[in-house]
Order: C-alpha cells, then structure tokens, then sequence
C-alpha cells in the first residue's frame, strides 16, 4: 500500500559523470566550468536529438532518460564521439572525459524527477566505465542486440553497491577488435531521429502562437527543465511583444584568439534580429555583462527583463564551423528548440539566417516585406573580409585610443579585401568621428580637425548603403553643421530601420537636444535604457543635457555625477557637472569639478567651450549661453582660445 500513488514506468537511463573533476577544479576552476559549461550544452542538444530529456545535472553529473535503450546508447557513443573530437584540440592536463552508464529499468517518476534500481544501476553500470566509454547493463545489451552496427565487449557479472544481484555489464567498443569476448552487431539504426524533431518543429512553429503553445506541451519532456524566471520579480515590465536576450556565445574552440569571432556571431544575430519590429530586443551592451560567467537563464531574464533567452557556442577549427544554439522560454524553464548546425566558414551567413529565422518563427513574428529583406541583406560575401571587420569591432568596443587605433587597422584591411564593405566603411567613419569628439585622434596618427575630415569622407562612401549605423553617425556630424532638423531626420531613419538599436533612440535625443527640443528627448532616453538596461556613460550624459536645457539643474548634476562614476575620463559630463553646480550655488563642488577639468584638459575655457563645434552645436543661443554662464560662475577662465591652432591644425 505504500506505493499506492506513485507514478512508474519503464524508461531508457543515461548516467555521465566527468573523471577528475576535483583535480581540474583544482587546477583551474574558471577554466572548468567553462568546459563543463559549454561539453554540458553539447550533450543536452544531443540528447533532445535522441528523443531525450535532461532530468539532473548537478555538479559534474548528468542523468538522461530516453524512451528506448537504442536511443540512449546511440546517443551516449556520439556524446564520446563529439567530445573526444573537442577534448583533442585541448591540452593533455585541461581535458574533460566523462564516464557514461547506459541502463533499462523500472523507475519512479515525481515532478520530473525519476528515482529507484533503474537509476542506481545506471549509476553503478557507469562507475564502471574508464574516462570517455561507455558501459552497459545486460538489459540494455538484450534490447539493443542486433539492432546497432557497434561492438561490446562482456565484463561479466558485477556485484554492485545497494543492488541485490549481480548485474550483466558490456562496454561499448567505437571500433572492432578492440579486446576478447566481443560481441559483433550487424546492422545500424536507420536514420536519424533528430530529423523528425526538426521537421516536427518546422512544421509547428509556422502556425503561430498557439502552435507554439502545442510544441511547448509536446517539446517539453524531451528537454532539460530549468528553474522558470519569476515575472514578479523581473527588474523591468515584459514588453507587449515577444523579448529576447542573446547571451554571448561561448567559444569552445582550442584557440583563445577565436573569441572575437565567437562575439562577432553574437553581435550579427543581435543586429538582426533588432531590425525586427515585431521583437524586442536586449542591446549587445548589456547582454556582454554575462560574458564568460556561469550565470542561469532565469538570473538573466529577470535582471534584463526579457521573457526568451538564446544561448549557444561557436567552434571554429580551420574551415569547419560548428554553432549550437538553443532558445529557451525563462518563464517556464523549457527549451522551444535546440539545435546544431555544421558547415564551413563560408557558410557563416547561412548559419546566421538559419538561428535568425528559427527565433522569428518560434515567437510567431511576422516580418514586413522591408524588413525580410533587411534581415537577408549582407554587406560583404569576402569572408576575409568579413574576418577583419570583425577583428576590427572586437577592438571597438574595448573603446580605448589604443584599440581604435588597432580597429582602424582592421577595418582598413577590410575594405582592402572588399572595396564595396559598406559596412566596414560606416566603422570607419564611426571610429574616426569618435576620436575626434574624444580627442583621441593622436593615437590614429592623425591632427583633431584630420580626425573629422575623414569621419565624413568614410560617411559618405558608407552612406551608399544606408545602414541604422550609418544614419546614427550622419546625425552626430549634422549636428556638427547646424544642420539641426536633418539630424533628426536621420536619427528618426535610423530607428526606422533598426527598431531595437539603443543607440538610435539615444542618438534622436541628441538631436533633439541640440535642437532646443530637451522636453521631447526623455521619452527617446528611457527607450534607450530598456533596450540596454546595463548602459553605458554615455547614456546619462545625455540624459543629464535634457534636464539641464530646462533648467532641473539638480537632476542634471545627478545624472552627470553617475556618468562619471561609470566613465571617470570622460570630460563631457565634468564640464556640464560644474555649470550644474554653480547654477544651484554650489560653489565649492563647482570649483572642486573645474580643477579636476583642468587636471584632465587643461586648454579647456570658456571661449573653447564657446567654439562651434564645441556648445555652439547648439541651435538656440539660449541653450548654449546658460552652459557658458554656468562654467563663468565656476570660475573657468575666459581665456582666448584658438582651438585650431592648439589642435595642430594651423
């Protein structure tokens, strides 16, 4: 009677374990878990293939169920078969082997969970095996016997821990004549099951959202369930619309200098998905803060506030490329889909449509015509090319003078492998009109005024095709010009065509800053913030010129003071913060701000800081007179200042 309610079956177990996980951890625990991280989600993406589901994976240990032992066994040799491929390109002491028992045994199952002697011989079958085999017990061999083209070896009968009678145990030989007492198996299984489960997908997927309910119910015993994110405590409402976060794929490659690349395909699935209106989309901003960290989904959905999260790793060896991907629904804990893709590195942008079109299809977004075409469009097909822009972007957004420099480097040496790399040539004119507006210009061997000059040389090749990128920089040098209203025109462009690029959104409120229109930028700079919740400096600088052109003073210094705990060496923020001061009568923490102005630039006065391409981008002189009082206030001298000249320019 004591087992009146409870739910049995009969079920297929995989138990994995790594062998010598406490010497690695050991070693280098960082290092570890960023294998069994990344080995982990190889085997998970397998395992679905076979028609299996993750039931555990605590620690070093995995426990697996399939719904037959041919299942479970095929699957268990191309787990040891995919990770001796990855464990050859490590070295001797750094690599990972797992030990896997394969069982068939009744069980008892309780919130996913499955417990009983099925599982403990599983347990105890793969104790048995040596690092990277596989061990069975007899009952799996009598299932799988005549119908896998492998071979076993008998090991006779084990007595084994808390089990009553001896168990029958094979390993499993990836090759014959290996060792005595064989067991030769003529025939191999037909097909490959993980066929059906992505033409089930396809097929389900493209009808819609209550599909997707369907394949939801149905996919979810055969994936890994996950602790579901809590709405409630999300840091930020779910947008009315389908939201995603896609976390840096892992590089799992033997070499660390693939990491850009790793990034790369990161930044480009990013990219396109944002030019999809129907999603909403977490900026590559925020989503790098998780770079290289063990964190969970569910941790992820609710700091960014995004209901899907998509994962994966890249695996470059030569020419071969290997991406695994799969998207999980936080709010429940399952997977919708997860999948492998190979090719070579020719194939990049194929695989890149393929992960993007999977996404738009399980959220049941539809696409515009425009924006179908958006997303399909490539800048370059010279994947040198390709290569160094991304080389070239991975230095970009270290964003210091050193690594602009080296990013032109590489974005040059783009646009020499593809003189029409569109896209290479709107890097170029980003990075140049940055340091420019930084004066990081010495750094590209080039004078402050040189630095502009080719900022919109390089804008106007790039704006040949016209990208969000390529409107968001032709708004910042129009402001340069004055030329106040086309800025807004291009910044407004660069939302159009990519809906969910933070920096466009930021970009507008620039524009209309400059334009005497503060009042309309909040709007624009809490967009910005949601779709980058992580933001950077910049982005309450901004904010802090829209309260200080209506004079909130008081909320202007706070959002400059946090723009300069976030980015000390920006002087942007140091300059508006002593005017903000001394507007309020805070006289000693104005002064305090001008020292430290000067410690940082030191030809910095009013008469600069009138310069037009300094405050005098502004529009209305009312605008740029209330900066220019400010600073007088805080004791920032007049002092002439030929700004050319001091800049090399004369």
């Amino acid at each position: 009677m004591a087992t009146e309610g409870l739910k049995r079956k009969l079920t297929a177990i995989l138990s994995a374990d790594v062998e010598g996980y406490s010497r690695l951890m050991g070693d280098d625990e960082e290092a570890t878990i960023r294998t069994l991280t990344a080995y982990r989600s190889e085997m998970s993406t397998l395992i679905q293939q076979y028609r299996g589901r993750v039931v555990d994976a605590t620690g070093d240990n995995l426990l697996a169920e399939f719904i037959s032992a041919v299942d479970a066994v095929n699957c268990a040799v191309e787990i040891q078969r995919e990770l001796a491929e990855r464990n050859a390109e490590l070295s001797y002491d750094r690599r990972m082997e797992f030990r896997i028992g394969v069982n068939v045994g009744d069980v008892v199952e309780e919130e996913d969970r499955i417990y009983g002697d099925g599982v403990n011989i599983a347990a105890r079958v793969e104790g048995l095996a040596e690092a990277g085999c596989i061990c069975i017990s007899g009952r799996v061999y009598d299932h799988v016997d005549n119908k896998l083209d492998l071979e076993f070896e008998y090991l006779g009968e084990k007595k084994v821990k808390n089990i009553a009678k001896p168990v029958r145990v094979y390993r499993v030989l990836s090759f014959p004549g290996a060792a005595a007492h064989r067991v030769i198996k003529a025939r191999r299984a037909v097909g490959k099951t993980w066929r059906n489960i992505v033409l089930a997908t396809v097929a389900v997927l493209v009808l819609g959202t209550a599909a997707v309910a369907v394949w939801y119910f149905a996919f979810r015993s055969f994936t890994p369930p996950l602790e579901p994110a809590s709405v409630d405590k999300m840091a930020f409402p779910l947008p009315d619309k389908p939201s995603i976060a896609v976390l840096p794929f892992a590089n799992v490659g033997s070499d660390p200098e693939q990491e850009y690349f790793s990034d790369g395909m990161t930044d480009d699935l990013i990219t396109d998905l944002s030019k999809v209106s129907g999603l909403f989309v977490i900026a590559r901003n925020s989503v790098f803060t998780y770079k290289g960290k063990p964190v969970k989904v569910q941790q992820v959905a609710e700091e960014l506030g995004v209901r899907y999260v998509l994962e994966g790793s890249v695996r470059r060896a030569g020419e071969k490329l290997r991406v695994n991907a799969q998207l999980i629904d936080a709010t429940t804990g399952h997977h919708l889909w997860a999948e492998r893709y190979d090719g070579n590195i020719g194939d990049v942008f194929a695989l890149q449509d393929k992960i993007t079109q999977k996404i738009v299809a399980a959220l049941a977004v539809k696409l515009t015509v425009g924006e179908q075409e958006n997303v399909e469009r490539k800048h370059t097909d010279n994947i040198a090319a390709y290569d160094a822009f991304l080389q070239g972007r991975a230095h970009y957004v270290r964003r210091t003078p050193d690594d602009f420099a080296e990013a032109v480097r590489y974005f040059e040496k783009a646009i020499e492998l593809d003189p029409n790399y569109g896209r290479a040539y709107a890097a170029l004119a980003l990075t140049y009109w940055e340091s420019h507006y930084n004066f990081w210009n010495q750094s590209l061997g080039v004078t402050w005024y040189r630095a502009r000059i080719r900022a919109e040389t390089y804008l106007k090749i790039a704006m040949k095709n016209p990208t969000a990128l390529v409107c968001q920089v032709e708004s910042r040098i129009l402001i340069g010009k004055h030329e106040h209203e086309e800025a807004i025109d291009k910044a407004e462009r660069a939302i159009t065509l990519d809906p969910n690029d933070a920096n466009s959104f930021l970009y507008m409120a620039y524009a209309l800053i400059h334009a005497g229109r503060s009042g309309e930028a909040f709007d624009f700079v809490k967009t910005a913030m949601r779709i980058d919740p992580n933001y950077p400096a910049y982005y309450l600088y901004v904010l802090g010129l829209a309260h200080f052109n209506i004079e909130q003073f008081e909320e202007a210094a706070n959002s400059f003071e946090r723009a300069l705990k976030r980015n000390p060496i920006n002087y942007r923020p140091l300059i508006y913060l002593a005017a903000a001061y001394a507007h309020m009568g805070r006289k000693q923490e104005a002064a305090a701000a001008i020292q430290k102005l000067n410690e940082t630039l030191p030809f910095v006065s009013v008469d600069f800081e009138s310069h037009p391409v300094m405050s005098g981008r502004y529009k209305r002189s009312v605008d740029k007179d209330r900066l220019l009082d400010g600073l007088r206030k805080a004791g920032l001298p007049e002092t002439p200042y030929d700004i050319l000249h001091k800049l090399g320019e004369k």
